[in-house]
């Protein structure tokens, strides 16, 4: 299918409404877009411009904004598992709840978990990449407690070398250049702080650097990022393609802080692209029709 797919998200959070308003604002053509979705949830957020199609996603109970349940879990996941059996040109998705996907019996981390079981094939990683304009973090872990952090060598080369592929083909960037983060405060400070650096981190990068790929050895986090808000806010280049955080909050943490609405958290690694604003269900608000649709329309920009 040659048409950008967008599910829009938990039905008891914001992801209808966003998607709504996100697409009255673009005003895309009608053949460009198709919404996996239920007209029922649809009518109950808002009115669309435009006579978009539509897959039927079936949801037979009572819309409850702000209410995490079983039903809308199970919503969300059958919406993922059809985009992805569709196979569009590229994938945007509205926020779900995890909760209320554990609560539909399905056990997953998150939308980007979904998405690889149902679209990868022959090894296939998908991957976190989070970019707001030239300001790109790709995360080496995702959604797990950071005590359970499993970060090897042959983890961090797979990832970077997939990450070298996904810049030639979306961005059309050769060689790119990339700053990797320590683990550790101050990169482990030669073990002094933390032995992660000298026994994953450094023989990583080494063998990386051996094969031609342009990455730094693990530098301070906190610097490192000082200086891509400062590019980010004086609107110029910069000097990396692309941030490599070790886990979750070391990479989102000051991408959202400097770019907040407009990151866009972007899956690579498999055969379709898939974005979503970097934003959750926002249950506090959902229902009031009060929510910001920037992050929705960033993450359907950057596949436009």
């Amino acid at each position: 299918m040659n048409k950008i797919a967008i599910t829009t998200g938990d039905p008891n959070g914001i992801g209808t409404e966003i998607t709504i308003k996100a697409l009255n604002e673009l005003d895309i053509p009608e053949e460009k877009i198709v919404i996996l979705s239920n007209k029922k949830i649809l009518d109950f957020y808002g009115k669309l411009n435009k006579n978009y199609e539509i897959i039927d996603i079936p949801y037979n109970t009572t819309i409850s904004p702000g209410k995490i349940t079983k039903e809308s879990g199970e919503f969300s996941f059958l919406a993922l598992k059809k985009v992805c059996e569709i196979k569009p040109k590229a994938i945007v998705t509205a926020p779900v709840a995890k909760e209320a996907l554990h609560l539909a019996g399905h056990i997953y981390n998150g939308q980007t978990e979904v998405l690889q079981k149902y679209l990868a094939h022959d090894n296939q990683l998908a991957e976190m990449l989070f970019v707001a304009q030239n300001f790109r973090v790709l995360l080496l872990t995702r959604h797990c407690p950071i005590k359970q952090i499993n970060l090897t060598k042959d983890i961090v080369i797979t990832k970077i070398k997939n990450l070298v592929k996904t810049f030639e083909t979306i961005y059309n960037i050769k060689s790119p250049k990339f700053a990797l983060c320590g683990f550790n405060p101050h990169a482990g400070e030669h073990g002094i702080l933390g032995n992660e650096e000298i026994e994953i981190l450094i023989p990583a990068v080494k063998e990386l650097q051996s094969q031609g790929i342009d990455i730094t050895m693990p530098l301070p986090a906190d610097t490192l990022f000082v200086k891509a808000a400062q590019h980010y806010y004086k609107n110029e280049k910069d000097e990396y393609d692309c941030y490599i955080a070790n886990y979750h909050d070391q990479g989102l943490i000051p991408i959202k802080t400097v770019a907040g609405e407009s990151t866009v958290n972007t899956t690579i690694g498999l055969d379709i692209i898939r974005t979503s604003p970097g934003h959750g269900t926002a249950f506090d608000i959902a229902g009031k029709n009060i929510a910001s649709a920037n992050g929705m329309i960033a993450a359907i920009k950057e596949v436009l």
